[in-house]
């Protein structure tokens, strides 16, 4: 049972900016990894040489990676914290 006062409208609004905001960062950071990405494997291939490209794909592929899951598993804990707080606050009135 969850007795928490659901919040006002205002507050979902500005949660719900907050996350399209996380969101479209990570969207951005995609996007621009890919198009560099893109252009440093044309360079390479014009060049000729070592595949040099793939060092900066794989690291900046690994912090991409990163920026997902920070971004996406936090977006699914979010109201964490509340929904522990009222299931302590039950848990108190059931002591009384």
């Amino acid at each position: 049972m969850n007795s928490s006062v659901p919040p006002a409208d205002g507050d979902l609004t500005s949660r719900a900016r907050r996350r399209v905001d996380r969101k479209l960062g990570f969207y951005v950071h995609l996007l621009v990894f890919v198009l560099v990405n893109l252009g440093l494997a044309a360079v390479n291939l014009v060049d000729g040489g070592i595949r040099w490209h793939l060092w900066p794909l794989a690291w900046w592929g690994l912090g991409l990676a990163i920026h997902g899951v920070v971004t996406f598993v936090g977006l699914s804990g979010d109201g964490l914290r509340e929904r522990m707080v009222a299931q302590e606050v039950e848990r108190l009135k059931g002591r009384r």
